[in-house]
């Protein structure tokens, strides 16, 4: 992807510096901007995980500047694992760095695993976030009845047999949501989406196409 262009550095966080990546184009103006937060951090989950890179480079080829970080106690980045509640606020700090380095631009939220649990959280709430993405969302194992007053546009990409995220359960979910909200379900697809990593991005790209 030769006009991409990286920038790597330091978010300051709220409990220390947050290691960061953000891509942008060269020489063009983001159309909007986005956030995509990492899997689980105690499971080896990190901001250069396959599944992030991959939304990453998808919403990029859309015209959007995305950024990524280390959550707290991940790489570089300083702190120690808090359970999804500290998190949030590292979620906010990276909110605050695209709302100053972008001013006015739309915001997009999105989160694979673990950093769709804590990302969207934070995004329901935050006037600044429009649109919210969610990859595997773990819902057999967390509890995401905070969307049920979530009116964002919403996307949920949840592989066919994801082992953490049943098909029953997120479809039981997704019922109780307010529009507008979508869901894709990637046929034969685990958790970690293995060998259907195109057909993620596909599925981005197209919700992305679609925004007026």
């Amino acid at each position: 992807m030769a006009d991409v262009f990286h920038q790597s550095f330091f978010l300051q966080g709220p409990a220390g510096p947050l290691e960061a990546l953000l891509w942008t184009a060269r020489n063009a103006a983001p159309s909007f901007v986005a956030l995509v937060c990492h899997p689980h951090p105690l499971f080896g989950g990190s901001m250069h995980n396959k599944v992030v890179y991959r939304a990453t480079k998808a919403l990029h080829q859309r015209g959007g500047a995305v950024l990524r970080f280390n959550f707290r106690g991940v790489g570089r980045s300083g702190g120690q694992h808090d359970a999804g509640q500290g998190e949030q606020g590292d979620v906010r700090a990276a909110l605050d760095y695209l709302s100053t380095a972008f001013p006015g631009k739309r915001i997009l939220l999105a989160g694979f695993s673990f950093g769709s649990w804590v990302g969207l959280r934070v995004g329901c709430e935050d006037s600044r976030v429009r649109r919210l993405l969610a990859l595997g969302l773990p819902v057999n194992n967390v509890d995401a009845s905070y969307l049920r007053s979530c009116a964002k546009p919403k996307l949920f990409i949840q592989g066919g047999n994801d082992q953490f995220g049943s098909r029953e359960k997120l479809e039981a979910l997704f019922g109780t949501l307010p529009k507008p909200k979508y869901l894709v379900f990637i046929d034969g697809a685990d958790h970690f989406f293995a060998g259907q990593l195109d057909e993620v991005g596909r599925a981005i790209r197209e919700w992305v196409d679609r925004w007026e």
